[in-house]
């Protein structure tokens, strides 16, 4: 990989920094209530793309197919990786409400939740793996299992009904859960997230193929996949790719994984139109 990957990450932040002083761009609130009334939280610029296309993407323009997939791989495998009990940590800054800066969101029931209530109780918050960590079998291994780009919180109840469950349309109503539905093989996710949920699983697939102890996760248009490393169903991902694009909270998510923690992007909330040239 090009060494100008690895060298520019901090001059970006001071650009960054000047880019919120001109710009004065800031989160927006994703659409829940808060428990308990606190200070909003201090508003967050989103990253220039341009800036990112001049640095950390330069290897990948103008690519499409395998070609841009391969690009992007090697761009995003430059990370540093986090530990599983380091997750907790990280996911109360990364899906901080930004109406409240004590809670976390919640993935599926979009719930604004306390911070400290996180663990294994019914009505807590625990660590959902979007990209179900038995499809390829590796559990919490710090890698696939610890990376939090499709780690988020969810509600203890609705994390196990989804289990391991691939993404499609359809099925009952989920209870607690509104605008969520599931039957036997598969796991809708409420309207506001189901881009996000895609744009985790495709970051997946990007990010591992197979070339560093970890199974190659690939996206397939099935469910009911078990414990092979695939999960779909990719035709129905790739829709709620378009209907959904990125909204300011999950760009800001992006942003404090590239900033703070793991010093790689999820490539496709930067640039949704790259879901269509790969796949």
């Amino acid at each position: 990989m090009s060494r100008r990957h690895l060298h520019y990450r901090r001059p970006l932040l001071a650009t960054l920094a000047a880019f919120a002083v001109l710009a004065g761009t800031a989160a927006a609130a994703p659409a829940a209530t808060p428990r308990a009334a606190a200070p909003e939280a201090a508003p967050i610029a989103a990253t220039p793309l341009r800036t990112l296309d001049d640095t950390y993407y330069e290897d990948a323009l103008g690519k499409s197919g395998t070609a841009l997939k391969s690009a992007l791989h090697t761009i995003i495998s430059n990370q540093t990786r986090i530990s599983y009990s380091q997750v907790w940590d990280a996911l109360k800054d990364t899906d901080e409400d930004p109406a409240n800066p004590s809670n976390v969101i919640l993935l599926y029931t979009g719930r604004s939740e306390p911070k400290s209530d996180n663990g294994g109780s019914v009505g807590q918050w625990n660590r959902e793996h979007v990209w179900a960590k038995s499809h390829g079998d590796f559990g919490t291994a710090t890698g696939p299992g610890t990376d939090i780009h499709h780690l988020r919180p969810a509600d203890v109840t609705v994390n196990s009904i989804r289990g391991n469950k691939d993404f499609d349309n359809g099925g009952s109503a989920v209870s607690g859960a509104p605008g969520n539905y599931t039957d036997s093989d598969s796991f809708e996710p409420r309207d506001a997230v189901k881009g996000d949920v895609a744009r985790m699983i495709l970051y997946m697939a990007v990010r591992y193929e197979g070339d560093d102890a970890f199974p190659d996760l690939e996206p397939n248009d099935k469910v009911s996949n078990g414990s092979a490393p695939y999960i779909g169903r990719l035709s129905v991902l790739k829709a709620w790719s378009q209907e959904d694009p990125p909204d300011s909270f999950e760009k800001r998510r992006n942003d404090v994984i590239f900033d703070k923690y793991q010093h790689n992007r999820n490539p496709f909330i930067d640039h949704p139109e790259w879901v269509e040239s790969i796949w």
